[in-house]
């Protein structure tokens, strides 16, 4: 009886202890798809959905971009403990994206600002060696020894003979006071003097005295030695006083004049060294030193003329010869100073910006930083303030950091004032044409504002209407108009452009707007398939 009992029990035990680990596994097991679809639910409510070509379209769920209809992506905010104490404007990486990017960073250092510059330029004839010759008296040309211009010619010599007439008077003149030279001085020196502000040489003059008779065909002299660049007259020719005669240059010096621009004009001295090659002298370098800078920009060109001058004296340098000139150059004013790569620099017009490198940190992250930014220095910049030796900038693969910045909504290059903010873009269009629902909030980018709304229209035809109505106007940036969500998407100055304006252009154009509807005999003009409205609303 006893063993019979025992065994009952027995039996009793293990099935009550079976049934219990039955129900514990059914009430406290949570298989791996349960907790696989928990951490995707928790993920997903923590998920923001983001518009690849619109960083500023966020959404709470899944679905497209109303202005461009692509698929949202998600963008995950799930930072660790150590992302959290990050700055809220920081811009993170991972290594593997950093890989992907194909992003470098380099150290800010100190360093001495050097610039190779080239200069184009031409042979000049030197403006100091350039003789006008011009008629002191009227007559008739009667024979030129200068027939042709390119000859050369030495101070002195006689470039041709003229008759005057007012010469010859002149002349006799002062054949009538040579008796009264001793008597009458101031008389006879009247006459000597009359004769040399007509630019007879006292040679010639003396001359005149000794043969006691005028001469009637006069010389003309060359005033300096040169080459006759120009040749005015011809034999036979009246000329009055005042006629040019003859052009003599010098060209046994010559001047260089190379285009400085203007970010080259801090770099350039006066004394600076410069080698000058010129094409018709392939293989020989010259060496000259820069003699004079032009105080002004030429409001054409944009460029200020940078003289240097040369010796000729085998005349092998000729006028209007091009030239091509290097000049290294170091600013004594700037002798230590701190130096960035130009690719790190990211320009908006008018602030110059670089990501620096937040360091000590697990996670790799950039702040975007304002900076100043001094001259040029060949494949950097001299940095005036803003950041410090030592610092860690990227300085390749910075649109991609910018890029990700706008993406993770916070301040970027253009997005200076960004911020994690959803905006709800949800527009309806009502039954009724010509009402729409409300616009969209502006969006504040820089001094310019984003904004949009709806805009009656079919087809390719009315979405090239609307945009080149609205981008007609000054002070429209952009204007993207979708055929699918029939929503505008324009960016504007609201100092240039008041947005009431824009409805207007549109409406004129033939387009009802959430403002303004266009006008009946506007509208029946378009092309059947732009035309919207419902024959009743007509």
């Amino acid at each position: 009886m006893n063993l019979t009992i025992n065994k009952r029990e027995k039996y009793f035990i293990t099935i009550s202890v079976i049934i219990g680990i039955v129900l514990g596994w059914i009430f406290f097991h949570q298989s791996p798809e349960d907790k696989h679809e928990h951490s995707s639910i928790q993920a997903e409510a923590e998920t923001t959905w983001i518009c690849s070509m619109h960083p500023h379209i966020r959404q709470n769920e899944p679905g497209t971009c109303p202005i461009c209809a692509m698929d949202l992506i998600p963008l995950r905010d799930d930072a660790s403990k150590e992302t959290m104490q990050l700055p809220a404007n920081a811009v993170q990486m991972s290594p593997s994206a950093m890989s992907l990017a194909d992003i470098h960073t380099t150290i800010v250092k100190r360093g001495k600002p050097e610039k190779t510059i080239y200069l184009q330029g031409k042979v000049k004839a030197d403006e100091r060696r350039i003789a006008q010759l011009t008629a002191r008296f009227s007559g008739r040309i009667e024979n030129l020894l200068v027939n042709f211009t390119g000859q050369n010619v030495r101070k002195g010599d006689v470039l041709g003979t003229i008759y005057s007439p007012d010469l010859i008077t002149a002349q006799r003149e002062l054949l009538e006071a040579v008796p009264y030279k001793t008597t009458n001085i101031s008389f006879y020196q009247s006459a000597r003097t009359k004769l040399k502000l007509w630019d007879i040489s006292e040679e010639q003059i003396n001359a005149i005295e000794a043969e006691g008779k005028p001469q009637f065909n006069f010389s003309i002299l060359s005033p300096m030695s040169g080459t006759v660049t120009r040749r005015h007259i011809t034999v036979g020719d009246y000329v009055s006083e005042g006629s040019p005669l003859f052009e003599v240059i010098d060209l046994k010096r010559v001047w260089v004049l190379f285009d400085a621009y203007e970010q080259d004009l801090p770099w350039i001295r006066k004394g600076d060294a410069i080698k000058i090659n010129i094409q018709s002298f392939a293989g020989k370098e010259f060496e000259g030193r820069v003699k004079y800078i032009d105080p002004f920009i030429n409001a054409d060109t944009r460029v200020a003329s940078v003289r240097i001058e040369l010796a000729n004296e085998q005349m092998r340098l000729k006028p209007e010869m091009f030239a091509t000139g290097t000049l290294e150059s170091s600013i004594a004013a700037f002798k230590d100073e701190l130096l960035i790569p130009k690719s790190a620099v990211l320009w908006t017009g008018k602030r110059a910006i670089v990501y620096v490198k937040i360091p000590n940190t697990q996670t790799i992250a950039f702040l975007p930083r304002e900076i100043v930014l001094g001259p040029e220095a060949g494949n950097f910049y001299v940095v005036k303030s803003g950041i410090r030796e030592g610092e860690e900038i990227a300085f390749y693969g910075v649109f991609k950091i910018d890029a990700a910045a706008q993406l993770a909504g916070v301040p970027s290059m253009m997005n200076p004032n960004e911020s994690k903010q959803f905006i709800d873009y949800d527009h309806e269009a009502s039954p009724t044409s010509g009402s729409f629902s409300t616009s969209s909030p502006a969006v504040q980018v820089g001094g310019l504002k984003q904004m949009t709304f709806k805009v009656a229209g079919n087809c390719e035809m009315c979405k090239n209407r609307i945009e080149k109505a609205a981008a007609s106007l000054d002070g429209v940036n952009s204007a993207l108009w979708s055929t699918e969500s029939k929503i505008l998407e324009i960016t504007y100055n609201p100092e240039k452009v008041e947005l009431e304006k824009i409805h207007e252009m549109i409406a004129a154009a033939g387009h009802d707007t959430e403002l303004k509807t266009a006008p009946i005999d506007v509208y029946n003009e378009l092309p059947a398939c732009c035309l919207y409205r419902q024959p009743d609303s007509n």
